[in-house]
C-alpha cells in the first residue's frame, strides 16, 4: 500500500484503480480500504468515498449516455464494471462476460452451469444460443449465458445477441446488461462488434425497459458511443 504522501497528488479514480481488486477476497479488500481511509485527510476521504459510491450500478459515474429507442425503452452505454451492475435485483440480468463474473458470483454459478442439459457430447450451450441461471452472489437476479464466437471463424455474434434477448424476454427480464461480447481474446474488431450489438438491440423495439452496455475499457466505450450516435 502506498503511503499517504504518495496519494496526495492522485485523483480519487486513480486511488480507486490502485485499491479495487474484484478478484480478491471481499473481506480482505474491505479491511484494506478501511485502513487506507483512516490515513487520508477527512475531506479527501469524503471525496474518495463519493467516487467509490459511483461504482455501484456498473461504476459509470458520469461516464454514460442514454438513448431512447421507443417511448418505453432506452439504451444506456456506460463505462464501468459489469460485475457491479444492477437495477432492481429481481428483473435484471447480465451476460457473464468471462472469469470476473464467475469470481463475483461464486462457485454456485459454475455448479449451475453443469446442471444445464447436454445437447450433444461436451456441449451444453452451442455457440449463438443462450441459457439462463440464477445469479447467486451477484446483485442481479439472473445470468444469461452465451458462448461468444471467434472472429473470422464463426459468424454467430448477431444470433448470440438475438437469442440472449429472446431468452430474457421469455423470462420477464426488464433490464439487461452486456459487455462487449467477443471483443477480447476472440478478436472481434470493436467497430464491427458495436454495430452488430446496437443493431440487434434496436430490433427489440420496446421489449425491455432498459438495455445497458457496461464497458470496462475506454476505447471500447468510445467505439460503442460513436456507433450509437450514428445508429440512434
Amino acid at each position: 500500500m502506498k503511503q499517504v504522501s504518495d496519494t496526495k497528488m492522485l485523483t480519487p479514480r486513480a486511488i480507486w484503480s490502485r485499491t479495487y481488486r474484484p478478484e480478491t477476497n471481499p473481506r480482505n479488500w474491505s479491511q484494506t480500504c478501511c485502513l487506507f481511509f483512516t490515513k487520508l485527510p477527512f475531506s479527501y476521504a469524503l471525496l474518495l468515498l463519493y467516487t467509490l459510491s459511483m461504482a455501484s450500478n456498473g461504476g459509470s459515474g458520469g461516464n454514460y449516455k442514454v438513448f431512447k429507442m421507443s417511448s418505453s425503452s432506452s439504451l444506456k452505454i456506460q463505462r464501468g464494471d459489469i460485475t457491479k451492475w444492477s437495477i432492481d435485483g429481481t428483473s435484471d440480468a447480465i451476460w457473464p462476460g468471462g472469469g470476473a463474473i464467475h469470481r463475483a458470483a461464486g462457485s454456485e454459478l459454475r455448479d449451475a452451469c453443469y446442471t444445464v442439459e447436454v445437447v450433444r457430447p461436451g456441449v451444453r450451450c452451442p455457440k449463438g444460443e443462450a441459457r439462463l441461471t440464477p445469479a447467486f452472489r451477484l446483485l442481479v437476479s439472473h445470468v444469461i449465458h452465451i458462448v461468444g464466437p471467434i472472429y473470422d471463424i464463426e459468424n454467430t455474434l448477431r444470433n448470440a445477441y438475438r437469442n440472449c434477448l429472446k431468452l430474457a424476454k421469455e423470462n420477464n427480464i426488464e433490464y439487461i446488461a452486456f459487455p462487449a461480447i467477443s471483443c477480447g481474446v476472440y478478436g472481434y474488431p470493436y467497430d464491427e462488434a458495436a454495430t452488430i450489438a446496437i443493431s440487434v438491440v434496436m430490433e427489440s423495439d420496446g421489449d425491455f425497459k432498459e438495455v445497458h452496455f457496461v464497458l470496462f475499457e475506454d476505447d471500447v466505450f468510445d467505439t460503442w458511443l460513436e456507433k450509437a450516435n450514428i445508429l440512434l
